[in-house]
């Protein structure tokens, strides 16, 4: 079953574009993002959910876990469990799988991309990053921020690129400090160590240079997954952040920056 096909969406989507590739441009795209090898992946593990499907795709990757600072984790798991989005995927399985272990069940703030794995449907809380959600989805968030579900986001919203010449976020949207105060959230902070492929970096300079607007360079992220097969995933994970701290004395947008720039000191703490 093909759970990924490129052509297909490619012929459905509204960019011209895209729709302007030649037939062997686009099956070169299909083995980039390892089209085959990701359906046969998510066929082989069709029937697993939540925990089972997160544990069997670490087991598929051979990928392990070093994490500095697990007792952080509150016993309330009515938090925001927020990271810096260095890799795209893989920091995405790590840490929804640690919070699914922790507590039993999640969700994740995702885009529709996420439809591609029927296994994590149930598990996305679905947003537009490119413009205004749906009125479903702003109804659906607005249960999710209520409930005492854990809630995992990366507030960048998009992949860590190089700044300044150095791999980093980009400025963090401000939603979560408010959905953090209305909904009295504490907020968990996650770092992670490392960055993508050179080959990443590089294609996103040469669209910037060149004016391209389309990210070109996200159709390296399965592409970046697979090449992190047989590798440590390291990351730190801080001290609750009360959300009685996010007071009226800044805006929403500064404190976002001061919560992303807290994440990056981490790894210069004493634990």
């Amino acid at each position: 079953m093909k759970y990924i096909n490129l052509d297909a969406s490619i012929k459905e989507s509204n960019s011209n574009f895209l729709k302007k590739f030649p037939p062997f441009m686009v099956r070169w795209f299909e083995k980039i993002i390892h089209q085959d090898e990701l359906n046969r992946i998510l066929e082989k593990y069709k029937d697993s959910n939540g925990a089972d499907f997160h544990r069997s795709i670490v087991r598929e990757f051979n990928l392990s876990f070093e994490i500095e600072g697990l007792e952080n984790l509150p016993d309330n798991g009515k938090c925001f469990f927020l990271a810096n989005h260095p890799f795209g995927i893989i920091d995405g399985l790590a840490i929804t799988k640690t919070v699914i272990e922790k507590y039993g069940n999640f969700k994740a703030i995702g885009n529709e991309s996420f439809n591609f794995v029927p296994n994590l449907r149930p598990y996305i809380a679905l947003v537009n990053p490119y413009g205004s959600s749906s009125k479903s989805y702003v109804t659906e968030l607005e249960k999710i921020y209520q409930s005492d579900v854990p809630i995992t986001h990366f507030p960048a919203g998009k992949v860590s690129r190089s700044y300044n010449g150095k791999v980093q976020d980009c400025e963090w949207q401000k939603s979560f400090i408010a959905r953090a105060i209305s909904s009295q959230r504490d907020i968990v902070p996650f770092y992670f160590h490392g960055q993508n492929s050179n080959l990443f970096y590089r294609i996103n300079r040469l669209r910037r240079i060149l004016g391209i607007r389309i990210n070109l360079e996200l159709i390296l992220l399965p592409h970046e997954m697979f090449i992190k097969r047989n590798q440590t995933i390291r990351f730190i994970i801080g001290k609750p952040i009360p959300w009685q701290k996010f007071d009226a004395s800044k805006s929403h947008l500064v404190w976002a920056q001061i919560v992303r720039d807290h994440i990056y000191t981490l790894p210069h703490c004493n634990p």
